[in-house]
């Protein structure tokens, strides 16, 4: 019976773990004295010294209270759905002229497959104007309002009746702007490359 034996370089000893330990201790201390945003080792404090450090001036102001939101869901959306609810599937809230105003996408919750969706700015008094009505057969993927007040979204579609309803063809990147009263639409709409 023959002995095997396990060469030097893999048996490790002693020394060996010892090493390992001091390397995993000097990561984890240099990991815990380090500050998330810089990086830089920032000096320990001791019970006996509870003074705080001042804010750096560029370091953000701590969140504010929530921008106040019109509920989408509450509001009479201009959607034929027959027997279906309506379902709001994207929203963002933003303050508008001094009032809270929301912009939802949303569609008619149907048994089976995805309708298109309606783009809508709801505010608390008065009724929601359509930005997109839901006849022209997007599904919008992102919608969000800007600090200028313009509102950008994007959207998946189909570029004819013919293309499968489960295989759009197109990528729609949808914007409104404010001029006077009304909101100005523009769209660019690319092919979307299949394999």
């Amino acid at each position: 019976m023959t002995e095997r034996r396990i060469p030097g370089h893999a048996r490790s000893g002693l020394k060996h773990w010892v090493l390992v330990v001091a390397g995993c201790a000097a990561v984890v201390g240099g990991a815990l004295g380090a500050t998330s945003a810089t990086g830089a080792v920032t000096p320990g404090r001791t019970a006996a010294d509870p003074t705080a450090e001042p804010v750096p001036a560029s370091a953000p102001l701590p969140a504010s209270a929530p921008l106040p939101e019109v509920d989408p869901a509450k509001a009479h959306l201009p959607l034929d759905c027959g027997p279906f609810p309506v379902a709001v599937t994207l929203k963002a809230a933003a303050v508008l002229d001094g009032r809270p105003v929301t912009v939802a996408a949303a569609h008619c919750r149907a048994d089976m497959g995805t309708p298109p969706d309606g783009v809508f700015l709801v505010a608390a008094e008065g009724a929601p104007v359509v930005l997109l009505p839901d006849t022209e057969g997007l599904t919008v993927t992102e919608l969000a309002i800007r600090s200028d007040g313009s509102i950008r979204g994007r959207a998946s579609g189909y570029s004819s009746p013919d293309v499968p309803r489960y295989a759009p063809d197109l990528q729609v990147e949808l914007g409104w702007t404010r001029t006077g009263g009304d909101w100005a639409r523009t769209e660019t709409r690319t092919p979307v490359r299949t394999a």
